[in-house]
Parts: C-alpha cells; structure tokens; sequence
C-alpha cells in the first residue's frame, strides 16, 4: 500500500474511533475530566503512528486502540485513586477502586454495545438545553469527529479563538452540571436528535464543498458523516424517520463526487456532469433510505432535500430533469417558512423550467434581501441569467461580485473562467 494511501486508511480509521474513545473515557473519568479523556487518546494516537510505521496496521486496529486506552486508564486510575481527581462515590465508578474488581469493570466499558451507546450518548449530552447551539455544534465537531479548530472555524465563518472559546466554555458547563453520556427518550430525544442531524449535515457540506484552499473534496469528511448517520440508523432508540432522510441526502450527493471535478480540478456544473461516472450502488442505498424515511408520519427539511436530490439522480440527462416536480418541492418547503436561500435555489430551478425572464422577476423581489446580498451564489445565480438574457455586462457585474464574497479558490476559478468566456463572446 503506498505511503500516501496507508496515510488517509489511518487519519480516517483516527477521526472514527477518537470520539468513541473520549465518550468512553469521560464515562469512566467523569465530566470533570474531559481534557485527561482527550490526552487518552491523543496519546493513545500517537503511540499507534510510532508501533503501526514499523509493524503496519494491524488487523483489528479499532480494537487495538481501545486496548491501549484502555490500559492507560488502567494506569491512570491506580495511579490516582487515592487523590480527589475522579469523583468515586458516584455509582458508575464505585467499584473502580478495588483492584478485584478495576481490570473486569474497565473491560466492561469496553464492550462494543457499550462503545457504539456512549458515542451517541455524548453526542446527545453535547446538546444539552442550557448550551447554545454554536457550542453544541462546534464541540461536537472538534471534540468528538476529530475535527481541528482550525476546520471548525472554517465551518462556522469565525475565528479559531472564538471556537476555543466555545470549547472552553461547554467544557466548564460539563464540569458543573456532571454531565454524561446517555441517550435520552421520549421528546427531549427527538428534540435533540435535530442537532445531531445538524451536526452531521454540517460536517458532510464541509467535506462536499471544502473550505481548504489546497483541497477540492475532503471524502474523509464526508465518510465521518456518513458514519456519524449510519450510528444512528445501527441503534434501535436513534433510527428515525429524519435520520434515513438524511443519509438518503446524503448518499445522493456523494454519488455525483466523481463527476464534480474535471481531470484539472475545475469545477463541473450539474448539466455537465458526466452521469456515467455517477455511483449507481449510493443512489440506490439513497432510494432505499428515503422509502424508510418515508414511513413515518413526520416530514423534515432533509425530506425535501432527499427529495430533489433523488430527481437529480434518478434522471438519465439534465435536460429532462423533472423540474417542475423540484419547484413543487421547493413550494412546499417555503409554505413552512420563508428562507432567502431556498428562494433562491428555487429561482434556479424556475429558470430550467420556465426560463430566465420569469426568473429575474423572481430574483428582483429578493433584491433588497441583506442576506442574500452578501451570498455569493446570489450574485453568481442572477450572473447566469443575465447571461442566459444575453446581457453580458449585467452579467460580468454580478460574477465580478461573486468572486469579491466567496473565500473558495474552485469557486473563484469557475466563476472567473464564466467572464473571460463573456469576453470572447
């Protein structure tokens, strides 16, 4: 296997396992030790880089790390078990102070059930009530999807002292309230199964559209994602209706990954994608979670989505889309609440379907929209109908425009190579 490819194998395997390691490891620690959690496993990281470059990887490498966090717990507890760092009244590790008892009560933390429940127990726990939805989502990100602060700012628009900041403070808030892995029932489950779903759906559109200047796609983000959704959908108390729309999202797009990207790095349009190189076997697990998403009785944003992402794969040419099943879908979305970037996605599908005039009459109800103003997808949206218009300095004003407001270098190169084909016109 080539450097380069054990290299990728490893940081993916990494990203995986490191947020089952701290659920557990702040199951046994408490919530008051979550940065000796993340030393763990850091550490346990680093000692399987220096054994794995001589020996390779091994055969079970998720349990080869969990061996060795465990152990270093092991250590960790008898080495501390007389001091005041872990809180042993508390019944979860009342018989962590028996050396009888210690090895056998650590071995059973790490069972696999065990493992894959406080995973999505900590998940769940990152969404308590009394934490802001920022926090929530940026702790879930760096701490347990082995994001760096650095992705996570990227992801959020910010600065990676704000995120540290964030960081800081949902960690004093675990510490203060004891909190720890569990997944809850009833309404607060579902309530917090939302923003497991938002996380998810963060990380996948970091990857699908990668903030990186030196990347295009970043597929380990987006495998992180879709085994983030997969958990869910593994555990009985967590397969939702909403959770199977959003893997189904999710496998359509990933499906289309290959055809994104021309063989220089350009970005390629839908209409031009070449369809051959779409992944039929993804589509096909899309269809078949969207028909379990559809067995429930409640609709969610990730439906629509499924939706008109499932008419994208599902037709053999651009040209014959079903557009207006995709505006249909898009009327239904904005009957619930008005989104600026829904009508926007929505205008694009007009023009496809009823053609560029009545779309600029759409854009021009938005216009003094300040959101959209800022969007650059906004001014690259009314560039293309300009040109589809054949008013080409509106257009070139509109891409110019566009360029100035997205950080993308695939972004700035597509849109750039669109004026200079205006140019040559």
């Amino acid at each position: 296997m080539e450097s380069h490819a054990i290299h990728t194998k490893i940081d993916h395997l990494f990203r995986q396992e490191s947020g089952k390691m701290v659920s557990v490891l702040v199951n046994i620690f408490g919530s008051s030790n979550i940065e000796l959690a993340e030393d763990v496993v850091q550490n346990t990281l680093i000692k399987a880089l220096e054994v794995w470059k001589y020996k390779g990887i091994p055969d079970n490498p998720a349990g080869w790390l969990y061996r060795v966090a465990r152990n270093n717990a092991l250590d960790i507890i008898r080495r501390e078990k007389r001091s005041e760092l872990f809180d042993f009244s508390d019944p979860k590790r009342q018989l962590l102070t028996s050396e009888y008892t210690l090895p056998t009560v650590l071995n059973n933390f790490w069972e696999t059930d065990q493992i894959e429940d406080d995973f999505l127990g900590m998940m769940f726990a990152c969404c308590h009530p009394d934490i802001s939805k920022e926090n929530q989502v940026t702790f879930i990100l760096k701490t347990l999807c082995g994001f760096s602060t650095k992705e996570v700012a990227r992801s959020f628009i910010t600065t990676e002292e704000i995120i540290s900041k964030r960081i800081y403070r949902t960690k004093e808030h675990f510490r203060k309230h004891q909190i720890y892995p569990t997944i809850p029932a009833g309404e607060e489950l579902e309530s917090k199964l939302g923003v497991i779903c938002s996380v998810i759906y963060l990380m996948f559109n970091e990857g699908y559209s990668a903030t990186h200047n030196d990347m295009k796609v970043r597929e380990e983000v987006i495998s992180q994602a879709l085994f983030l959704g997969k958990a869910l959908l593994d555990n009985k108390k967590t397969c939702y209706p909403e959770v199977y729309a959003l893997m189904a999202v999710m496998c359509f797009h990933s499906a289309r990954l290959k055809s994104r990207l021309s063989a220089t790095d350009e970005q390629v349009l839908l209409a031009h994608q070449d369809r051959t190189l779409w992944n039929i076997e993804l589509i096909n697990l899309g269809l078949s979670y969207l028909v379990q998403a559809n067995k429930g009785n409640r609709i969610s944003m990730y439906h629509y989505e499924a939706f008109i992402a499932r008419e994208h794969c599902i037709s053999p040419t651009y040209e014959v889309t079903n557009w207006q099943a995709i505006l249909a879908v898009y009327d239904q979305m904005l009957s619930h609440k008005f989104d600026p970037i829904i009508y926007l996605n929505r205008t694009l599908a007009l023009m496809e379907a009823e053609g560029p005039k009545k779309a600029l009459g759409e854009m021009k109800k938005v216009v003094e929209n300040k959101h959209l103003k800022k969007y650059y997808l906004y001014h690259s949206a009314l560039g293309e109908i300009y040109l589809r218009l054949n008013k080409k300095t509106n257009a070139k004003r509109c891409l110019t425009e566009a360029i100035s407001l997205t950080n993308s270098p695939t972004e700035k190169a597509f849109l750039e190579k669109k004026i200079v084909a205006i140019k040559l016109s």
